[in-house]
């Protein structure tokens, strides 16, 4: 018996040129909810840029949860409680933002209701074949306002949960492992999207996360169905009962789910729920 569904957001349950919630999907996800399904949001987004889809979900009305920043921050939609929250240190998050200066990338971090940058200008990437501004992109889609700082190293004088590095993907591809070398031991990194590439505290995924709050209710990972598109989405499809790939999914993460449904923009979360919840929706079977 599924107790519990979670999907990733970008490239999963919204489409990636409207950011809407697809329509049958929508109605789908009310119609679990309504029969006792927990939803969980699980992205590499803050908080800010999921609750706008968490209302619209309902899931202040069923008990819901945000997990953000690739699993270091839990967020109950309902009752606004923080259900698990693991930064890194300060001095590891200064080690990382010192150590970026020494490649072409854009570090990107938050604090409250604003994202810190060097440059808001100076943070143009290609994705086929179009170059755009992606900082400005991250910010629109995570509420958050662009704020400048000198020097980011100096600036995070705080803990961070997570370290966003921007680039151009082919750049990030020949460089990654040298970006991520001196921190194997401090933290987890990982690419969230081609010109993503994210910095967590060592351990922290979405599984992390699942495993620390869901159990903790009582759901069981037998009794849970995820869905995904990316590398971060990996281990969350491979811990749930039902591990379900996007059809716009990568390779990888459809090698590594249970079965693989349409792309996000075709539906396919709705898909595969009319199909494990046929009593739900005997007129779509």
């Amino acid at each position: 018996m599924i107790k519990a569904i979670i999907m990733d957001i970008d490239g999963t349950l919204v489409d990636g040129k409207t950011q809407q919630i697809p329509p049958q999907t929508l109605q789908a996800l009310y119609k679990v909810q309504e029969n006792g399904v927990k939803l969980v949001l699980a992205s590499g987004r803050p908080i800010n840029g999921m609750m706008h889809l968490a209302h619209q979900l309902k899931m202040d009305e069923y008990h819901g949860m945000c997990v953000a920043y690739n699993g270091a921050k839990v967020f109950d939609v309902e009752t606004k409680d923080v259900l698990f929250d693991q930064t890194m240190s300060v001095e590891t998050g200064r080690a990382i933002l010192h150590h970026l200066k020494n490649f072409d990338v854009r570090p990107f971090i938050v604090k409250g209701e604003y994202a810190y940058v060097t440059n808001v200008y100076d943070c143009n990437v290609t994705i086929r074949g179009n170059t755009f501004n992606i900082m400005n992109h991250e910010a629109h889609d995570n509420n958050f306002m662009l704020c400048e700082v000198k020097d980011l190293e100096e600036f995070a004088d705080y803990p961070l949960n997570k370290i966003l590095v921007i680039g151009e993907a082919d750049y990030l591809q020949k460089h990654y492992k040298e970006m991520y070398a001196p921190f194997e031991e401090t933290c987890n990194a990982m690419f969230t999207a081609p010109f993503y590439y994210e910095y967590t505290d060592k351990g922290i995924d979405k599984v992390k996360a699942l495993d620390t709050t869901l159990r903790r209710q009582g759901i069981e990972p037998e009794e849970m169905m995820s869905f995904g598109d990316a590398e971060n989405d990996i281990t969350m499809i491979r811990y749930a009962g039902i591990g379900v790939a996007m059809g716009n999914g990568t390779d990888a993460i459809k090698k590594a789910a249970d079965e693989v449904t349409a792309a996000n923009t075709d539906e396919g979360i709705a898909l595969s729920l009319y199909k494990h919840f046929p009593e739900l929706f005997p007129d779509k079977n």
